[in-house]
């Protein structure tokens, strides 16, 4: 069996999979989150509601729309992330007064309470990952310097 990408000694293949910024967020991701998975289970909330109820313990009540900006999906990612979190008795939906139109998300008291069971969580995953918070930082700050660009 021959190796398409195998080079010359000294030559780096541009299409080594190891090389592909695409593959190593692929799998930075998928271990991440695999992180959280169990962290998050007693709470009921799966990573992408984890994210939604970040956005509102910042800012609530807030619009469908500002939930989505700030979260960067779509609303057809979103309404069903809603829903559930409706569902679980963390959030209630209700239109906006000053424009039917457009749906105010609001924390209950037990989105509110849980919040407090949260606050836990980013030492856990820091803990657990076992890589120091500067360094946690900085790939922080790398990733959305490559968001922002990646978005232009």
């Amino acid at each position: 069996m021959s190796t398409i990408s195998k080079q010359e000694e000294g030559h780096v293949d541009p299409l080594a999979l190891e090389r592909q910024v695409c593959f190593a967020l692929a799998v930075a991701n998928r271990s991440v989150l695999a992180v959280y998975r169990p962290l998050l289970e007693p709470l009921n909330l799966t990573h992408p509601q984890y994210l939604v109820m970040l956005a509102l313990w910042e800012q609530s009540p807030r619009s469908v729309k500002e939930i989505g900006t700030a979260l960067q999906l779509d609303s057809a990612t979103l309404s069903p992330l809603l829903k559930r979190l409706e569902t679980t008795g963390y959030l209630t939906r209700r239109r906006d007064p000053a424009d039917e139109r457009l749906a105010v998300i609001d924390l209950t008291a037990q989105g509110l309470r849980v919040r407090e069971k949260a606050l836990l969580i980013p030492d856990a995953v820091v803990e657990a990952l076992g890589v120091d918070l500067d360094t946690l930082e900085r790939l922080h700050s790398v990733l959305t310097t490559v968001n922002a660009a990646a978005r232009r």
